[in-house]
């Protein structure tokens, strides 16, 4: 959850982990129970990633980098159909038809999103940034995961200033929620 290092090193590493976490999944037997253990793990990082990112990296894109709204924008957007799915994921059981199907369309376009952030936008932050703010953006990246919500919220706003109101408190309840139901303990 929390690496260390400048935003764009702690991102990196989150990429790393939801990419084993997806190859955890296509290993188990189709309908196996880990798979929907193993999904809730997905969900839990892919959600707080993005909190994360829409709530810092997003705001700093726009700021520093060239072009930075238009590329926000389409990164929030990204972030809005993932979060749809991961929301029609939610509940699933393995054994389900769509279970397999939904977690292919995730890992598909989370696989495209992550293309385009560590060969595009990073580069272009590194460009933009000096590295005392590519470092003050990594701490924030982790200070925001801590409180970040763990479910998906697609009706949430996902910019600023709601993004920055609503989440913590959403945070709070969905690692409540976690807690009692026992959700993202491998």
């Amino acid at each position: 959850m929390g690496h260390g290092g400048n935003v764009i090193e702690e991102l990196t590493t989150d990429h790393r982990e939801v990419e084993e976490l997806f190859s955890k999944i296509e290993v188990q037997p189709v309908g196996d129970q880990q798979r929907r253990k193993l999904a809730d793990e997905l969900t839990i990082e892919l959600v707080r990633h993005s909190v994360a990112e829409e709530r810092h990296l997003y705001p700093a894109v726009r700021e520093h980098v060239e072009g930075g709204d238009e590329i926000a924008d389409e990164e929030i957007s990204d972030h809005a159909q993932v979060e749809r799915h991961l929301k029609d994921l939610e509940g699933l059981p393995a054994d389900d038809p769509q279970f397999d199907d939904l977690v292919a369309r995730l890992k598909l376009e989370v696989s495209e999103h992550v293309r385009d952030e560590e060969g595009r936008l990073f580069p272009m932050l590194a460009a933009a940034c000096t590295p005392q703010v590519l470092d003050a953006l990594g701490d924030k990246i982790r200070t925001a995961k801590r409180t970040a919500p763990t479910r998906p919220h697609p009706s949430a706003p996902d910019t600023p200033p709601g993004n920055r109101l609503l989440g913590p408190g959403a945070g709070l309840v969905d690692r409540a929620r976690d807690l009692l139901t026992g959700r993202g303990k491998g």
